[in-house]
């Protein structure tokens, strides 16, 4: 991408049930988690084309990580996020991610906790 450019795209709140934690209990219920992504991508041939097929496609990202995530089984919520880092990075052309992920409800008294990532292609 041109240094120039720092155009992201981003999915918010994207909201998906995974088996997810390390206690027992966990192990056998399927939790809800949220992503946060914001992609570097440099939106100005798109813009310029008006064609789908130039942009970074955020609905075959969603579609892609919630398969993942879902079919998923991981203790870490740590594991689980470098995953979808991984997936974003090397199937989507994407030169850095910024994905935050929440694990809903976990504590008592918080709406979420979770990790922030941020990462870029080799």
């Amino acid at each position: 991408m041109d240094k120039a450019a720092f155009d992201k795209v981003f999915i918010e709140a994207l909201e998906i049930e995974c088996v997810i934690g390390i206690y027992d209990w966990e192990r056998k219920i399927k939790q809800p988690i949220a992503l946060d992504i914001e992609m570097d991508f440099d939106n100005r041939i798109p813009a310029a084309s008006d064609d789908i097929a130039d942009t970074l496609d955020y609905k075959a990202v969603s579609k892609r990580l919630i398969e993942f995530v879902s079919a998923s089984s991981f203790g870490l919520v740590e594991t689980l996020a470098e995953h979808c880092c991984k997936i974003i990075l090397g199937e989507f052309k994407v030169a850095r991610v910024r994905l935050k992920l929440s694990k809903i409800g976990a504590v008592r008294g918080a709406k979420a906790v979770g990790v922030i990532l941020d990462r870029s292609g080799a």
